[in-house]
């Protein structure tokens, strides 16, 4: 089976996410469609049998969050080992579900997105939990610090104590931890931060603009988006020799701040005319 269009793949991810519900696990694997020419239809149901396999695998219903926690421990990052090192963040792959599902490493806001999609399926209470900095898993009621567990995927499933979360708040912000930063993440929620992610993965390797141009173009398919990605889109698009697409995407972006900051509207507009001057 063919790879899919790319016209199709933003058609697929736009209509998925203005879903009523947007499926996480199939976000994820439309950005990998994207970022990668040889998922096919095929490999994004293999992905998604996987997920069922493993969700399979866990032995028992187990009952209460810690012990949801300890069985999911003991099936991702036990047996099957998933989990991360700081390598992981070098690597395109680790944003990208298909692959961490086959190399069973990735960035923490991918492991958990492993450990939410297994559990979930399998029954059990469970979330992302968008923390500064560190994305982690919660079990049990949110927000009721007595019953909610904690875990970090990236440390294959380690129970993190109110301490730990503490200090990864800390470690990231300078901040204290506060309460609403434990409610669920939701898919969008999830989605944008995962976008972001590669995003900045190609901004530090300019030879890569390609993946930065499909992170802000799905990224534009998100409802309630910030403009600005308007902005970074005009700026690749030039970077990449597309000096008329780019700057009208520039110059869209200065209308849409012109009302507000008349002063960066007029900066950005020149960078569009000069864009345009490129061509002569």
């Amino acid at each position: 089976m063919s790879a899919y269009d790319p016209g199709e793949v933003r058609r697929l991810f736009s209509a998925e996410a203005r879903a009523e519900r947007p499926d996480l696990a199939m976000l994820c694997l439309l950005v990998g469609a994207a970022m990668d020419p040889e998922l096919d239809e095929a490999g994004l149901d293999a992905a998604q049998a996987e997920l069922d396999r493993l969700a399979g695998e866990v032995p028992y219903r187990p009952g209460d969050a810690e012990a949801w926690a300890e069985a999911l421990r003991e099936l991702l990052g036990g047996r099957y080992g998933f989990h991360g090192s700081a390598p992981d963040y070098q690597r395109l792959e680790s944003s990208l579900l298909h692959q961490v599902l086959a190399r069973r490493r990735g960035l923490p806001i991918l492991l958990s997105v492993v450990w939410v999609e297994v559990a979930r399926r399998a029954g059990a209470p469970v979330y992302g939990v968008a923390l500064p900095g560190h994305f982690v898993v919660g079990f049990g009621p949110p927000g009721d610090l007595g019953r909610q567990v904690l875990v970090d995927p990236f440390e294959g499933g380690r129970v993190l104590t109110g301490g730990d979360a503490e200090l990864l708040v800390a470690g990231a912000t300078g901040a204290r931890l506060e309460p609403s930063m434990l409610a669920p993440a939701e898919p969008l929620e999830v989605i944008v931060r995962i976008l972001n992610n590669i995003r900045s993965w190609a901004a530090a390797r300019p030879e890569r603009s390609d993946v930065g141009l499909w992170g802000v173009e799905l990224s534009l398919l998100i409802p309630s988006h910030p403009a600005r990605l308007r902005y970074e889109k005009g700026t690749l698009l030039v970077r990449r020799g597309d000096f008329v697409g780019g700057a009208a995407e520039l110059e869209e972006y200065a209308d849409l701040v012109e009302v507000v900051d008349e002063g960066t509207a007029e900066r950005v507009r020149r960078e569009a005319q000069a864009a345009r001057a490129m061509l002569n």
